[in-house]
């Protein structure tokens, strides 16, 4: 039976404290208690339980806080290794981000790399025939059995290395400029993982194998841009003889009509002199003065007849031009080249033609006697100035004018005229009608 110590219930139901006091007496005294306590002692103990929650809370956070950078750096890693994975094939990024590519063999032409891709591609085949181009486990065994072993083995490195020839084919059918070094990840990548589907029978691709896959790639991106400077080659050399075929027919079409007037001034001449033989005093001074009007024709005909006899004789005479073409290029780009022309301008014009939407400014037309010379000067004095730095026959320049004017007359022609302004005739016309729009 329960008593309490202080107001001296019992009972069979009574419960009693630690204190032997029953619940009211119980809380009697917490009341009593709770009235001695101060205010600043109150305050005491409430900041004491205050800062113990902060502490409980500091080390929660630091918890999370542990947790979040574990997980950060795992999530780090993941990153960095499938960074290391990743291969760019976006074609714009690509163009934007490409690296300086530089050749790897010395070939003049394009048949040499075409002859060394076949030797190449030969002794790949040799190295499949050999057995030296995939590597895998001969211990195994199927059912206890080690041929049908071998024999799994074999057929998973035929499936393997089918999947990675045909891989890199369509890589090395693809490469350009852009994306040799994605091209180079890519193989890596696909021996990789070939490497990772046949880790349990020991399959892999030999080094020896894969360094011939990356000489394929190498020499078929250095065939492509062989060939096309060749194309370009020829390409110019068509022009060139189109060019000498124009000069020589401008040639016989003015040798012809010189020749013809020169025909007709003759015999004019000898009309007059008979006319003279048996004029009269007074008929004889016009006759004399006409006589001198067809002498100076005649003069000046020569004169003609023996150009034409120099420039056809003289290979290397000719006119270097400057020209623009302000609503193509923009300013401050103008095209520096030569012709054997004997009417200059035709050439321009042709320049001028649907390839370009506005026709091209003459700033300067000089004649030289070595007019090529001329032109490879000036070609030479702004090198690093050139707008195409791959292709040497494209022959514009981002110069100002005045740094031609300063090349041309203090080297070659202190007399060589300039046209400042371009007229610009149809760029500027275009200009105000679509501002009116």
């Amino acid at each position: 039976m329960a008593r309490c110590m202080r107001c001296g219930k019992s009972g069979m139901m009574l419960k009693v404290n630690a204190f032997g006091l029953c619940p009211d007496c119980a809380q009697a005294e917490i009341d009593r208690l709770q009235r001695m306590v101060t205010p600043e002692l109150q305050a005491a103990v409430q900041s004491g339980q205050y800062v113990e929650d902060l502490k409980r809370q500091q080390q929660e956070a630091e918890n999370r806080l542990a947790l979040l950078n574990s997980q950060c750096q795992q999530l780090s890693d993941l990153i960095a290794a499938k960074q290391k994975e990743l291969i760019q094939t976006n074609e714009e990024l690509l163009v934007q981000e490409f690296g300086l590519y530089q050749p790897k063999y010395a070939f003049t032409q394009a048949e040499e790399y075409k002859n060394t891709l076949a030797l190449l591609r030969q002794r790949q085949k040799d190295l499949i025939k050999n057995n030296l181009a995939v590597t895998g486990n001969t211990g195994w065994t199927v059912n206890g059995n080690a041929a049908q072993g071998k024999k799994m083995v074999q057929d998973m490195q035929k499936l393997l290395l089918r999947a990675f020839n045909s891989e890199c084919d369509g890589i090395v059918d693809k490469v350009k400029y852009n994306n040799f070094e994605a091209s180079l990840k890519r193989i890596s990548s696909s021996r990789d993982s070939i490497s990772k589907l046949g880790k349990m029978m020991g399959i892999e691709i030999t080094p020896n194998y894969y360094q011939s896959k990356v000489e394929e790639l190498t020499l078929a991106l250095e065939y492509q841009q062989k060939k096309q400077e060749e194309k370009e080659a020829q390409k110019e050399a068509r022009a060139r003889m189109r060019e000498e075929a124009k000069l020589q027919r401008e040639i016989e079409e003015a040798r012809r009509k010189a020749e013809k007037e020169q025909n007709h001034y003759q015999n004019a001449l000898q009309r007059l002199q008979k006319q003279l033989a048996t004029a009269s005093d007074v008929d004889k001074q016009a006759i004399e003065e006409k006589i001198q009007e067809v002498e100076s024709q005649l003069t000046q005909i020569d004169a003609a007849l023996k150009d034409i006899d120099y420039r056809e004789a003289n290979q290397k005479a000719g006119y270097v031009y400057v020209i623009s073409n302000v609503g193509s290029f923009g300013k401050d780009v103008y095209k520096i080249g030569m012709t054997r022309r004997l009417d200059p301008t035709e050439r321009v014009d042709e320049l001028g033609d649907a390839s370009v939407p506005f026709n091209f400014d003459i700033h300067a037309m000089i004649f030289s006697e070595n007019a090529p010379a001329l032109e490879a000067a000036l070609h030479r004095a702004f090198e690093d100035r050139k707008v195409n730095m791959v292709n040497p026959r494209r022959e514009f320049f981002r110069v100002t004018l005045d740094e031609i004017k300063e090349v041309v007359r203090k080297n070659y022609d202190k007399t060589a005229e300039f046209i400042d302004v371009p007229e610009a005739e149809q760029y500027y016309i275009s200009e105000k009608m679509r501002s009116e729009l």
